[in-house]
């Protein structure tokens, strides 16, 4: 009985501002858009999807709705995060629904036994004037 007390005091403490690691505040910029990438674990094939925020696109039998995509100010060619939405055709419920990392895609990955989606990073305006994203 004293293991699940001592996790719930440890949770309120970190919860509650008391726990001791220091954090930082990062200033982030949406975006328009993203990147993304796309494999189908059958055959292997690769394949760059751009998406825009707030639009669907089609990857094999998969939807995939862009909510919205971040990056660091600072730093935009960092990292990235993006809220996903991403539907298998065949089923009513989303396989996967919320942010994904770009440099983490295990932490918050696609659970699915054919496809993996994974962020590359978002689309930022001056980098696409210069690559053509």
């Amino acid at each position: 009985m004293r293991l699940p007390f001592l996790a719930g005091l440890i949770l309120w403490a970190a919860t509650s501002g008391l726990a001791t690691a220091q954090q930082t505040d990062l200033e982030v910029a949406t975006s328009t858009g993203a990147v993304l990438r796309g494999l189908d674990t059958i055959n292997g094939a690769l394949v760059d999807i751009n998406i825009a925020a707030g639009e669907t696109v089609a990857f094999k039998r998969l939807e995939i709705t862009l909510k919205e995509c971040r990056y660091p100010v600072e730093n935009p060619s960092s990292d990235a995060f993006a809220y996903l939405v991403i539907r298998d055709i065949r089923e009513d419920s989303p396989r996967f629904d919320g942010w994904m990392v770009a440099s983490s895609p295990a932490l918050s990955a696609l659970d699915h036994p054919r496809y993996d989606v994974w962020l590359l990073r978002c689309k930022i305006p001056f980098a696409e004037t210069s690559s053509g994203d």
